[in-house]
Order: C-alpha cells, then sequence, then structure tokens
C-alpha cells in the first residue's frame, strides 16, 4: 500500500493510463518474441538456397540467444542510467535493421550479421519492459500487467509461423523478411507514438533534475536523493552479485526455459513416437499447450493479487506441470487424453508466470530495476541455448521420452528455486537487497 500511495503523490497514471503503458509494453514484448521465431521459421529455405545443414543454422539462433544474453546484463545497467524508453526504441529498431540484412542476405556471413544484430536488439527487451512496468503501474495492477506483458509474448510466438511462412510460400522468403521489417517499423512507429506513457527517469535525468533544483515526477524522494551521489557501475554489480536471492532467480529462470525448450522443440516428434500421432495432430497438441499457457497466464493475473506468497503460487503450478510432463514421459496416457494433459501441463506453467515475475520485483533494490531484471531474465537465453542440446543429445542417444522427463526434472527444480527466493525475500537480511 505505501507503494500505491508513493505512486498517487507522484501524479501517478490513471487506470487508462496505465492501461495505455501496458498496451505499449506488451507490443514491443509481442515483437521481440516474434523475431525470435523468424530465422527458424526460414531454415528450410536456406538450407534449400544456400545449401547449408542444420547445424549452420542451429549454429545461427545460438549466437543470437548468446549476443542477447550478454546483452541484457549490459543493457540492464544502461535502462537504470538514461531511462528505458530510448532503449526500447533503439532495440525496436535494430530488428528493423536485421530483417533488412536478411532480406539482401547472400550467404551465411550475412545471415550470420543478421544473427548478431537481431541479438543485441533482442536483449533490450526484458530490462526495459519491466523498468517501465514497475515504475509507471500501480501495484494493485501490476499483476494484470507481467500477466499481459507474459501473454503478449507468447502471442509473438504464436503468430510469427503463421505470418513468415505464409509469406514466404506465397511470395518468397525475401518478401517475407521485408514484410517483417515493416512490422517491426510500425511497432516502433507507435513506440514513439505513444513515448509519454513509457517515461521514466534514469539516473542521468534524475542527476540534472537534483542539480537544478527540481524533481523528474516519476522519481521517488529515495531515488531523488540516490541521484545526487550515483553509484557506479561495478559497485552496483558488485552488490547484486552478491545477492543469493538474484543467483537464485538467474538459475530458476534457466530451469523454467529449459523445460519450455522441451515443449517448443520435441514435443512433435515425441507425440508421433510415444503415441503414434501423425505430425498434423501433434501440431495441433502443441497449439493445445500454448492456448492452456495463455489461459493460465490471465488467471495467474488475477491469481498473483489474491497473495502476497508468490512463491506458493509458482511451486504448486510448476510442480502440477511437472507431474503432467512425468504422465506423459511414461507413456501411460490414453491417447484420447495425451492432448488435455498437453493443454493442462500448458495451463500450470502459465499459471506461474506471472508470480513469477512479481516474486522478481520483491528482490529487486529499488534503484536497479533495469540492472536486475537484466541479470535474471539472461537465464532466460541460457536456458534457451542449453536446452535443445541436451534434450538432442538424449534423443541420439536412445532415450525417447528424454524432453519430457527433463522438462519435468528442470520445472521441479525451478519450483523449489522460487520457494527458496520467496523465504530469503521475507527474510530481513535476505532481503536487504530488495530494499537497498
Amino acid at each position: 500500500m505505501a507503494d500505491a500511495a508513493a505512486l498517487n503523490n507522484m501524479g501517478g497514471a490513471a487506470p487508462e493510463r496505465e492501461w495505455r503503458t501496458i498496451g505499449l509494453v506488451g507490443t514491443a514484448h509481442a515483437g521481440s518474441h516474434f523475431y525470435q521465431l523468424v530465422m527458424p521459421s526460414l531454415f528450410v529455405y536456406w538450407a534449400s538456397d544456400f545449401g547449408l545443414d542444420f547445424a549452420k543454422l542451429g549454429l545461427l539462433m545460438a549466437v543470437f540467444f548468446v549476443i542477447s544474453c550478454i546483452g541484457q546484463i549490459a543493457v540492464g545497467f544502461v535502462v537504470d542510467r538514461i531511462g528505458p524508453r530510448p532503449v526500447l526504441w533503439a532495440g525496436t529498431g535494430l530488428f528493423v535493421v536485421a530483417a533488412l540484412v536478411l532480406a539482401g542476405a547472400g550467404g551465411y556471413g550475412t545471415l550470420m550479421l543478421a544473427a548478431i544484430i537481431g541479438g543485441i536488439g533482442n536483449s533490450v527487451f526484458h530490462p526495459a519492459d519491466f523498468s517501465i512496468l514497475n515504475h509507471r503501474v500501480s501495484p494493485n495492477r501490476l499483476g494484470h500487467a507481467f500477466s499481459t506483458h507474459n501473454l503478449t509474448g507468447t502471442l509473438g510466438w504464436a503468430f510469427a509461423p503463421i505470418y513468415v511462412v505464409g509469406l514466404a510460400q506465397l511470395f518468397g522468403w525475401r518478401v517475407a523478411v521485408l514484410c517483417v521489417a515493416l512490422l517491426m517499423a510500425l511497432i516502433l512507429v507507435s513506440l514513439i507514438w505513444g513515448k509519454d506513457a513509457l517515461h521514466v527517469a534514469g539516473t542521468r535525468d534524475q542527476t540534472v533534475a537534483v542539480k537544478s533544483g527540481g524533481q523528474d515526477k516519476f522519481a521517488t524522494p529515495a531515488q531523488a536523493h540516490a541521484a545526487s551521489a550515483p553509484v557506479g557501475v561495478m559497485a552496483t554489480l558488485q552488490k547484486l552479485l552478491s545477492s543469493p536471492a538474484l543467483w537464485g532467480a538467474f538459475l530458476f529462470f534457466i530451469c523454467a526455459t529449459i523445460a519450455l525448450s522441451a515443449v517448443q522443440n520435441y514435443t512433435i516428434p515425441l507425440m508421433g513416437d510415444i503415441y503414434g500421432m501423425t505430425a498434423v495432430a501433434a501440431g495441433t497438441v502443441l497449439s493445445g499447450y500454448m492456448v492452456g499457457q495463455i489461459v493460465g497466464m490471465i488467471a495467474g493475473g488475477f491469481l498473483v493479487n489474491a497473495t502476497a506468497k508468490t512463491e506458493y503460487v509458482i511451486f504448486m503450478s510448476l510442480i502440477a506441470a511437472a507431474a503432467m510432463f512425468a504422465l506423459l514421459a511414461s507413456g501411460l496416457v490414453p491417447l484420447v487424453f495425451a492432448a488435455m494433459t498437453m493443454i493442462a501441463a500448458g495451463f500450470f506453467a502459465g499459471l506461474s508466470a506471472p508470480s513469477r515475475d512479481m516474486l522478481i520485483r520483491k528482490v529487486t533494490p529499488k534503484q536497479s530495476v533495469g540492472s536486475v531484471y537484466g541479470l535474471v531474465y539472461s537465464g532466460l537465453d541460457v536456458g534457451s541455448a542449453l536446452g535443445p542440446v541436451i534434450f538432442g543429445l538424449m534423443l541420439d542417444a536412445g532415450l525417447r521420452s528424454g524432453p519430457w522427463v527433463g522438462a519435468a526434472v528442470a520445472f521441479i527444480i525451478a519450483a523449489l528455486l522460487a520457494h527458496q527466493i520467496g523465504r530469503g525475500s521475507r527474510n530481513p537480511t535476505a532481503g536487504r537487497y530488495a530494499q537497498a
């Protein structure tokens, strides 16, 4: 309640203005997730046109996510220094540039250059998005904001293959990529048009306000005081890296994303191998998982406002999701119920997402929102890079249920980590970083 009162004292946005902020941030997040699947959607075309094997094509995405991982950590500090809005614009603009480079690609080197540019662009969204949401949305609406953020990202994933492959089939892959550049440009225009709803003062702006005798309307008194004696990047990094809660959150995201990679990359072949489904039917099951996840995210947005102990919601949801994957891996689920089990797994995974983001907020130092989210959410990129390799090796070794078993184990570890983070956030000693 203290946070809500502080926001009101700062002249916080009315509900409709907060929803405008949420909508704009969600649009940017959808664009980032959309772009993550642009290159994989074109692998078949590039294999044919450039004579590339799938190892080289897979390396493109490995480079994309490694660059994004490293970039997120650096971008977090930039967000805290200059504010998230220009960083968000830059990331979206880099997607436009990367798509234009792809459209003119003449070989593997150009594709790799586009992967590097796209990875840099992808690195900005979590630090910038969560900095904007945490500063501009009142606490009683944050659960819905986090739910919307997760929902739009999932919709971006779902839309990308349809958009890219559909256009490539009709007009060729180069035209499809040009249409991607156009879509990213439209998102950038919307973010610039809605600039007032995205403004959050960075350390530089706060320092200027303090020196001039003023105060930015989005800066708290504590932020204004801190701005008069700004903390160096290395000192901030040292402080953050000494927090067990933030390391636990980083590992949590690695585990959660490893589990997701099992679903995204291996559900179709596993449904065919274990349950004898056709590729079309298995693809429908994968879509069912995504639908279940979306419904879970919407429900989770309401649930996160109903209890302060978000770690319990995460724990129970992920344990339930792990149980669903264990059942599927056993091969004992009747075929008629296999799809329903996968949908239930998606629902429970989605249910945990808004509570997950709220839990990270609890252990985030007030002056380092961008830095923390950059560090912690880089675990998503690590998991995205590790998961497909680990589960691919399992399948090559003959462990046909390996990806689903791995997903269950990863969700259980993530659940335990969330529980431990939650306990630490209520411990006065362990939670000292959240109050900094």
